[in-house]
């Protein structure tokens, strides 16, 4: 099956009340675990970079490895940039074939991330690719991605205005998740996503994810996220497989033989989290 933009999928799981996963990659075995874990349970699934990632291997890599798992898949794949950090690398993950694009300009004043945000879906639209965007702060740091100063919620009148200012596809909202690896339980307003979503009709996007609870990523979907991003925790799980391989194996030479373990803990990970957000049976 060929790449597919967000646009469909995330209408979908809105009107359906689940989420579809996003997935963050680092290599080809993670993909081929993400694209494995959604052909098992017939699930859209959502593959992404961030600019780190791409400065790492750059975007024509990632974007080859996706591709050539999304047409040897029988799910709805999508190829997505995350955290995007400027129009400059929106534009040229555009060009080299994303079919979805986030802009983050949440770093901004409010005036500022409206215009970079304007701009990249005014880029991207004629092209029918989707444009996410970030309002508020999701705290922590990973990567290059760092939480910033400020009030870290997303104000419900803000996210009003900046919906209908910029003409964006769906929003990333900030409710108290954070980037990396939770010091503690992470503690979620709730009763936040629930008034954004009296008043902004797109779907909206869950960040930081990984270490949260189930049951707080499924309330969080009850109350109206549509697309949930997982990424530490996938770095967790592939480094646990090959830690598991060398430290039974330590004279291990082969790197299919450790990756191998590395792709399968990512696959039981993605698994486990594409049944969290309910789009399980949802492929099309």
């Amino acid at each position: 099956m060929a790449l597919v933009t967000t646009r469909q999928l995330l209408l979908d799981a809105q009107a359906g009340g689940y989420a579809v996963g996003a997935f963050n990659v680092e290599n080809m075995e993670m993909v081929q675990a993400v694209v494995t874990a959604a052909e098992k349970l017939k699930s859209p699934v959502i593959m992404q970079t961030t600019p780190s990632t791409v400065k790492y291997a750059d975007l024509a890599y990632f974007y080859a490895n996706v591709k050539t798992a999304a047409e040897m898949a029988s799910v709805p794949v999508v190829m997505h940039l995350d955290h995007g950090n400027s129009f400059e690398l929106a534009m040229r993950a555009l060009r080299t074939g994303y079919t979805s694009i986030m802009i983050d300009g949440s770093h901004e004043s409010f005036e500022d991330n409206i215009a970079v945000t304007r701009a990249v879906v005014d880029a991207c639209h004629p092209s029918e690719i989707p444009v996410e965007a970030e309002l508020g702060k999701v705290g922590g740091k990973e990567d290059d991605l760092e939480g910033g100063e400020g009030n870290p919620y997303t104000d419900p009148e803000e996210a009003r205005q900046f919906v209908e200012a910029t003409g964006i596809d769906s929003l990333a909202v900030a409710i108290g998740t954070a980037h990396g690896v939770y010091k503690g339980t992470p503690k979620l307003d709730m009763e936040r996503i629930s008034e954004i979503r009296k008043v902004v009709s797109i779907p909206l996007v869950l960040h930081g994810t990984s270490g949260v609870p189930d049951d707080a990523v499924r309330e969080c979907i009850r109350r109206g996220m549509c697309k949930v991003n997982y990424a530490t925790d996938l770095r967790i799980a592939y480094s646990k497989g090959i830690n598991k391989v060398l430290s039974e194996h330590p004279d291990t030479i082969d790197p299919k033989k450790y990756n191998a373990q590395g792709r399968e803990e990512v696959m039981q990970y993605v698994m486990s989290k594409i049944k969290v957000c309910g789009s399980e049976g949802k492929a099309r």
